[in-house]
């Protein structure tokens, strides 16, 4: 059970408390993190908060018929693969044969499945990317009633809390 009002499981929303510690990286807020767990720091009550989220795509480079294909292949292969050691584990009476006729026949759909969706979306999309989330800076929060323990921890006064920048905290 609960006890003096602390929640079980996972908490929906931005957390209260105060900031004790902001960065440019989340490297930065995860290594003040990580030094407040290693002074026994009851970091449960602490949060690593992403401000300013922006949608980041990474070009990877130009989309062709060749690295649709190769591409479908490879993830066609581990697929097939996986079903083939799954027959395998089922009915070990089958042989490893079987696994290398399933790592073939899942490259073949894969190539096949991923040349005809380049096919369709060609002129709409040429090119490869990755996408991701990320934030500008990263705010360590604490419960106001740890916040200077957790200052005195990082070596932050409460006055320079709130400036940015990871060597100022570690």
């Amino acid at each position: 059970m609960p006890q003096n009002g602390q929640r079980r499981g996972p908490v929906i929303g931005i957390p209260s408390g105060e900031t004790v510690a902001s960065f440019d990286d989340y490297a930065g807020a995860q290594a003040a993190v990580d030094k407040l767990a290693a002074a026994d720091f009851p970091v449960r009550r602490a949060s690593i908060v992403g401000s300013d989220l922006k949608s980041v795509e990474r070009i990877t480079g130009r989309m062709s018929y060749g690295r649709a294909a190769a591409a479908g292949a490879l993830s066609g292969a581990w697929l097939g693969l996986f079903f083939g050691l799954l027959l395998v584990i089922v009915s070990p009476e089958s042989g490893f044969v079987f696994v290398g006729a399933a790592a073939l026949i899942g490259a073949a759909f894969g190539m096949l499945f991923n040349v005809v969706t380049y096919t369709a979306r060609r002129r709409r999309r040429d090119f490869s990317s990755i996408a991701q989330i990320v934030a500008s800076s990263y705010s360590v929060i604490v419960e106001v009633e740890l916040a200077n323990k957790a200052r005195n921890i990082l070596g932050v006064s409460a006055t320079s809390s709130g400036e940015q920048g990871p060597s100022m905290y570690l």
